[in-house]
């Protein structure tokens, strides 16, 4: 072998590489950011999830309560308020995940009927509902049995003889008469799922159909633009008497036909293979699929604008790409991710997208439900295009 041709030929890379600065940021920047996705979102636990406690009584049995789902860290109590059906209103609008009612009677420990906590849970959002249920059970179970305890001792039963009940030892004393298996279970907690139940592909699917717009959009406009320059087709092409806008109004139709076509095979086999139902506007889930195909095919026009290699133009989508995977919700909720993760979400496109569509789809919402979504993609729609048409360098 000829080493000092290999050196030569090592050497040669390296130059091409120093000079395309956004290709070397980019072969140091996405490892980082994938390993650092994968295990804060994925390797995490979920937490801070937003809910609101509806209190309609006062008193150190409900500020024990209040207290104690305020020390856990799955919970990000927004509010305390009194009126249920406001608290039933916010779950729907999306305001918290779950609202969690206390009875009126909740601070009465002479009562032997058992309490009815009950939880309004958002059950579109599945991964959230699956760590919600369980815990809040868990914790009116503790809380029921120290309701319990404090119901016993205002009857003057020592807690010795609740232990040796407890244990099924019999006694002829007049404990004997006494219930202390409905006086420990001191609630009874009930879950309404709004939405009913979603099974995972259910709350999967939405997001999907999304991400494959997405990965499709900005993928095929690296070979329609950046890929066609690189071949000569595109200097080819200007040599005729054709404006940018015709060459990009071009790409932005034959983009779209292709994803929304692809869209809709997807749709099609997510009902026929896993029974999956659109709850809300079939043409509106459309709409919004096209919204969002013409929003990352703006991305790939602006990206594409200024690289003169399909190469180049790979390099700089995928450290965006691949992250708004896992920092828009697609496959697990956004309070798995640190903060500053969740506020960078919010920068993504993909995450509107997201919303919208699960808001559809899942909870049957129209467009009153999703006009902040639709304004956002509307707005980075524009200003990938404008960003895109003024930037386009037809000489590369």
């Amino acid at each position: 072998m000829e080493t000092k041709k290999i050196m030569w030929m090592l050497k040669k890379d390296l130059i091409v590489l120093w000079r395309h600065k956004p290709r070397l940021f980019s072969i140091f920047l996405f490892p980082i950011l994938m390993i650092a996705l994968f295990g804060y979102g994925m390797g995490g636990s979920i937490e801070n999830i937003p809910v609101v406690v509806v209190k309609q009584t006062d008193g150190p049995v409900t500020d024990a309560t209040l207290n104690a789902i305020k020390d856990t860290s799955l919970y990000n109590v927004k509010d305390i308020i009194n009126d249920p059906q406001r608290g039933r209103e916010m779950v729907e609008s999306g305001q918290v995940k779950a609202a969690i009612l206390l009875p009126p009677d909740y601070e009465n420990l002479t009562s032997s009927n058992s309490k009815s906590v009950v939880i309004y849970v958002d059950s579109s959002d599945q991964m959230a509902t699956q760590a919600l249920v369980p815990a809040t059970q868990a914790l009116f179970s503790q809380i029921s049995a120290k309701i319990g305890m404090q119901k016993l001792e205002a009857m003057g039963v020592p807690s010795t003889s609740v232990q040796v009940q407890s244990q099924g030892v019999q006694t002829s004393s007049p404990l004997a008469g006494i219930n202390f298996q409905n006086i420990m279970n001191s609630i009874n907690f009930q879950i309404n799922k709004i939405y009913g139940d979603i099974k995972y592909i259910d709350f999967l699917v939405p997001a999907i159909l999304a991400m494959t717009v997405m990965m499709g959009a900005m993928m095929s406009m690296g070979e329609s633009l950046a890929g066609e320059r690189e071949r000569g087709e595109l200097a080819r092409l200007f040599m005729t008497p054709t404006s940018v806008a015709t060459v990009v109004g071009g790409k932005i139709i034959s983009r779209l036909v292709i994803q929304t076509s692809t869209s809709m095979v997807l749709i099609v086999a997510a009902i026929i293979l896993f029974g999956i139902t659109i709850n809300g506007s079939m043409a509106l889930t459309i709409l919004l699929l096209i919204l969002s195909a013409l929003c990352f095919v703006g991305f790939g026009i602006m990206v594409s604008a200024r690289v003169g290699t399909q190469e180049d133009y790979i390099q700089m989508v995928m450290p965006f790409t691949m992250p708004m995977m896992f920092i828009s919700g697609v496959f697990y909720p956004l309070e798995t991710m640190p903060w500053i993760f969740q506020k960078i979400a919010y920068l993504a496109p993909l995450t509107y997208a997201n919303d919208a569509l699960r808001t559809v789809m899942l909870k049957g919402g129209g467009l009153g439900d999703i006009w902040v979504d639709v304004a956002v993609l509307l707005g980075f729609t524009l200003l990938f295009f404008a960003l895109g048409v003024t930037r386009f360098n037809r000489d590369i």
